[in-house]
């Protein structure tokens, strides 16, 4: 790793925090120099690479089996960057429906203002994506696990679609993050996580990532580095430590989702529940396929709809009500009301988000902790 060089001096076990806005030369003709050079190697000026941020971006990249990648201040400046890379008037986008309530605005609301078409596909739906692709067509774009519906889909097929008509693959790993899932692996061209979820663990800090092939991630760095979307250095850092106990949290948060629900099936109160590792989820062999495990998110859909909804929440004892997820405390939130409430109702439906459906985050508590909280909630809807 480039770091390596650079945090040794002192012989110190843990990284140092670069906090800096520039960095100085020995000359001015390195001054120049540096200016010249458009490539992610010399350091100019935070905004542009820091070694505090090349560390985090390093550890993604052996993570994902990436050859390069840029981080950003936040997941959606890590997507909105992707599209803005490589999308140009005229360009047309394929995007999976079910995908987070922000990204759906970029694609509906602000890409057609500068002349970028886009079109939905199901993924209950999967082969309904091959009569959308255009001569114009220039990405793909998926959330697996989607959020907040948990829809899974065949990477592969997707990869072989968009590699035989040169149309870039890209996924939204958020919800799985590299220890569940490599997207890479299975032929995305780039891969974006928000690093503010899972990868933190705490709810502490905002972050995003891109990874994939250096080609491309180059362009996608000239971007970030003109506009602006550059990861802080401090949450760099803190994102780069919180690395190192991904795999036991994620395998924590999977195990204990996993008993969460199966536990629930077949509640009184419930009329489904849906995570990617219980056999009647629709896509069960892709998931078992393709990830390691089923992830910390479940989601279930009370019978009596949005005032069962609020009713729950309102009886959760330790579980955190907020629109976050992957924090190492359990939250509970109802995506119709907050994360999705922009959709139309129309545009939810399409999508599974019906007015019952409660998200859970499940945190590193005790999974009996978890579980107690839940059911005496639910006792009210009964």
């Amino acid at each position: 790793m480039r770091i390596q060089t650079e945090r040794t001096a002192q012989k110190e076990h843990s990284t140092p925090l670069f906090l800096t806005s520039s960095f100085v030369y020995d000359s001015a003709e390195d001054m120049a120099a540096a200016f010249a050079d458009d490539t992610l190697d010399v350091n100019i000026y935070s905004r542009f690479k820091n070694p505090s941020v090349d560390e985090f971006i390093e550890k993604i990249c052996v993570l994902e089996g990436a050859e390069e990648g840029v981080a950003t201040a936040t997941g959606m400046a890590a997507v909105f960057s992707t599209f803005m890379t490589f999308l140009s008037k005229g360009d047309h986008i394929i995007s999976a429906s079910a995908v987070f309530g922000s990204t759906h605005a970029i694609l509906t609301k602000y890409l057609p203002k500068w002349g970028i078409s886009y079109s939905y596909f199901d993924m209950n739906e999967p082969t309904s994506v091959e009569e959308l692709f255009r001569p114009e067509t220039k990405m793909l774009y998926v959330e697996t696990p989607s959020n907040p519906g948990l829809d899974i889909i065949d990477l592969k097929y997707l990869a072989d679609l968009c590699h035989a008509r040169n149309v870039l693959l890209v996924v939204d790993n958020c919800f799985a993050t590299p220890a569940v899932q490599q997207p890479i692996a299975w032929g995305a061209d780039l891969v974006i996580h928000s690093a503010t979820k899972f990868m933190d663990g705490q709810g502490r800090v905002l972050g995003g990532v891109v990874v994939g092939r250096k080609e491309l991630i180059h362009p996608l760095y000239l971007f970030i580095r003109n506009t602006g979307p550059s990861m802080s250095p401090f949450n760099a850092w803190i994102l780069s430590k919180s690395l190192e106990t991904l795999f036991i949290r994620m395998d924590r948060h999977a195990d204990s989702a996993f008993k969460l629900a199966t536990a629930l099936q077949g509640h009184p109160a419930l009329s489904g529940v849906k995570y990617p590792f219980l056999p009647d989820h629709p896509q069960y062999e892709i998931a078992r396929r393709q990830m390691r495990n089923g992830g910390g998110i479940v989601t279930f859909e009370l019978k009596g709809g949005l005032p069962a909804g609020r009713k729950f929440l309102n009886s959760l004892k330790m579980l955190s009500m907020t629109n976050n997820l992957g924090d190492s405390r359990s939250i509970a939130s109802h995506p119709a009301s907050t994360t999705h409430s922009k959709l139309t109702e129309e545009e939810r439906q399409a999508v599974g988000i019906t007015p019952g459906l409660i998200r859970i985050s499940v945190g590193l508590e005790h999974p009996d902790d978890i579980l107690s909280d839940i059911l005496q909630a639910l006792q009210t809807e009964q």
